[in-house]
């Protein structure tokens, strides 16, 4: 292991500034879940069904806005791609305070659809200023500063909440993100080289040389429509449809079967963490423990760091898959815990690879992806590690209620492991099909 990495890697002023900035922008929204529930059960007196809810629609949103956003950072830049949500985060979260539930749930739906990309923008960004053992460095130090965060934020907006300043609090996560988010447009770190730049300028003048090449049927045809109108208007019609079709494919060309292999493990690393983090809640309110779900939490988390910090210092990448198999499994013996020590104590080796899958995804896509449609993957990525952080909750939940706050943690350990080998026995197969072929 060369831990040296680290100091090379901070050592170079954008990275360091874009972590810390990653860092500080994550903060407000890490507490803003927290503050949203407590809101809405202590503020307007519903369930923590209703809270559930209102959480689940904003999930939705992120997940759906993602891409989209990521798009916007690939075709615009990253400045104009960043405005909707600078003007909609201090809007939004500071009307979401002082309305009823029925009409909270469209402005969170809305807040998830333009919240600030960070998490994409820093991950790209971070595979454009890093690069070889420096990126899986960067990616690593980029999950443990995820981390740190959900140590701080979530417990903010407990306490915030729970002194009953919700609204206050929801006020100022809006008016923090927008400012983050400014600073980020004054930054203005690279998502894509300069190298990259060039060769798509490059490829944008060889497809308008193309585009003249083969526009000079068509004015023959043009010429000649007296004598074949309709042969004409087949053939334009035709030519309409195959640049439709080459559209699309350009567009997408960038998903393969390896990066929605990528793109599962996200989703499989968030419902089980989803999964456990309502296990060791419920575990812990079942027992009366409840005020010392904090200590649980911290040992998890801590744990994550060390796995982070080991796994930036390796030479070589681990197989994203993997590490997401041995979380899963791992996960299962938390079941076992019979108080808040013991779960603390078990919960240290699933907390240990958190990180290294994070930031082994996050490795994986920027390889894979070129940089003229990194934002977009990106986007794709944090939706498919948000949609397993919505799918792990109620799977976890509806276990607990029906069987015991034990069977949370078995229900999204196995589902992460049946899901690792089903993607291991897919990419065998694949392999034998590669090597037959040749």
């Amino acid at each position: 292991m060369n831990f040296a990495l680290y100091r090379e890697l901070l050592a170079v002023r954008p990275i360091r500034r874009l972590l810390l900035v990653g860092m500080i922008a994550r903060i407000p929204h890490s507490a803003a879940g927290v503050l949203l529930t407590l809101h809405i059960v202590l503020t307007l007196g519903q369930g923590y069904a209703a809270a559930g809810a209102a959480a689940a629609v904003m999930t939705i949103g992120i997940a759906v806005g993602a891409p989209w956003r990521g798009r916007r950072v690939d075709t615009v830049g990253l400045r104009k791609a960043l405005i909707p949500s600078v003007i909609s985060e201090t809007v939004i979260w500071s009307v979401v305070p002082h309305v009823s539930y029925e009409l909270l749930l469209p402005l969170v739906f809305i807040g998830g659809l333009l919240t600030l990309p960070i998490f994409s923008v820093v991950r790209q960004s971070l595979g454009v200023l890093a690069s070889g053992e420096q990126r899986r460095t960067a990616f690593a130090l980029d999950a443990i500063s995820t981390e740190l965060v959900f140590m701080i934020g979530p417990a903010a907006g407990a306490l915030v909440a729970t002194g009953g300043f919700s609204v206050l609090g929801l006020t100022v996560v809006g008016v923090a993100t927008s400012v983050s988010g400014l600073f980020l447009m004054w930054f203005n770190p690279p998502t894509r080289s300069a190298v990259s730049d060039a060769g798509f300028e490059a490829d944008q003048l060889e497809c308008a040389e193309a585009a003249v090449v083969a526009a000079a049927p068509a004015h023959v045809q043009e010429a000649a429509a007296e004598l074949a109108p309709l042969a004409a208007a087949a053939e334009q019609r035709r030519q309409r449809r195959s640049g439709l079709r080459h559209r699309v494919i350009h567009n997408f060309s960038w998903f393969t079967t390896t990066v929605a292999a990528v793109f599962a493990v996200a989703a499989g690393a968030g419902m089980v963490l989803s999964g456990t983090d309502v296990g060791i809640v419920a575990a812990l309110q079942t027992g009366g423990h409840q005020g010392e779900i904090g200590v649980v939490f911290l040992f998890w988390c801590a744990a994550s760091v060390v796995g982070g910090i080991l796994y930036g210092a390796m030479h070589r990448p681990v197989s994203p898959i993997l590490l997401l198999l041995g979380m899963s499994a791992l996960t299962v013996p938390m079941a076992f815990a019979a108080d808040t020590w013991t779960l603390s104590l078990l919960s240290l080796l699933p907390g240990l690879l958190c990180a290294p899958v994070l930031s082994a995804a996050s490795e994986k896509v920027a390889e894979l992806v070129d940089e003229s449609r990194r934002g977009e993957a990106m986007g794709w990525y944090g939706s498919a590690l948000t949609g397993g952080v919505a799918l792990g909750a109620p799977l976890s939940g509806l276990f607990i209620d029906g069987v015991g706050p034990s069977a949370g943690f078995v229900s999204v350990g196995v589902a992460g492991v049946a899901l690792c080998l089903v993607g291991l026995v897919l990419q065998q197969l694949r392999r034998r099909r590669l090597a037959s072929a040749l």
